[in-house]
């Protein structure tokens, strides 16, 4: 229940210009409902008291069926909500494009994402450095993500900064998103992908430009690097992994984990004897 809970309150309490854009259409359109759902309910309730046994005014018209204008309003106000609800869909749709960038006078940041089992790994390509289960950014930058997985369908979801975005094997998906003040912010796996599919969570930590700066430098003086080897070891199934950094990253690891994982479910799709088609 507590998850839930700030899974919601998450929603509505947006810190990004995406997820502020999203608070707003399900604010409009939950009003443009309630233009219908607030009237039914207190016509429920008026026609229950009207047409109470003990009240001698009201009229039983057994004989009536039909009125033109009783059917222009019953059809002309559902049809106005959907024009609506459709419209606000259509320009939403539109405008939080996830693959459109956000314009900004801030160059943005580069991060690459890897869902494993039951954890996220994120790639600096332009810092050469990457994170476990922390995703570290700079405030009022926009940062252009590059998702996909390295083991099953995943769904990266920060609440509070909007766009709820899948990561599929052999496929890259794009999202971009800004904080617009420094904070820590939760982020989880919206997908159910197994027994660990609970502990797949991090925290968005947003941090001043200098701050991030600062925070790169010091990663730097880690130990460990990314690479193929070190991937391989971190792609073994895990959960409740507590935040780790890389100091270097492996150059082309990302595109290797992307065709790597299409090989993966192509070979997987062999065996089973099941090709997909370009349909799937």
């Amino acid at each position: 229940m507590h998850d839930a809970w700030s899974w919601v309150s998450g929603v509505l309490a947006p810190q990004g210009p995406i997820a502020a854009s999203e608070l707003k259409i399900l604010f409009n359109a939950t009003a443009i409902m309630l233009t219908v759902v607030v009237p039914v309910i207190v016509l429920t309730l008026a026609f229950a008291w009207w047409f109470r046994a003990g009240n001698k005014s009201a009229r039983r018209l057994p004989d009536w069926s039909y009125s033109g204008r009783i059917e222009l309003v019953v059809w002309s106000i559902p049809t106005l909500i959907v024009v609506f609800l459709g419209g606000i869909a259509w320009l939403g749709s539109h405008d939080l494009d996830p693959y459109r960038e956000i314009q900004s006078k801030t160059s943005p940041l580069v991060v690459q994402v890897v869902s494993l089992d039951w954890k996220w790994l994120f790639i600096y390509p332009e810092k050469n450095l990457a994170t476990v289960n922390e995703l570290v950014v700079p405030a009022n930058t926009p940062v252009n993500f590059q998702l996909t997985s390295a083991s099953v369908m995943n769904s990266f979801f920060v609440p509070q900064l909007g766009s709820q975005i899948y990561t599929m094997p052999g496929m890259t998906t794009r999202l971009s998103l800004k904080a617009d003040k420094r904070g820590i912010f939760p982020g989880f796996s919206a997908q159910f992908s197994g027994s660990g599919f609970s502990d797949m969570r991090f925290d968005v930590v947003v941090k001043a430009s200098d701050e991030f700066e600062a925070w790169v430098n010091a990663s730097h003086q880690a130990n460990s690097v990314l690479d193929q080897a070190s991937f391989t070891n971190l792609s073994q199934q895990s959960s409740n992994v507590a935040p780790a950094r890389f100091a270097a990253v492996e150059p082309g690891l990302f595109n290797s984990i992307v065709v790597g994982s299409a090989h993966a479910a192509h070979a997987q799709a062999m065996q089973s004897g099941h090709m997909p088609d370009m349909g799937e």
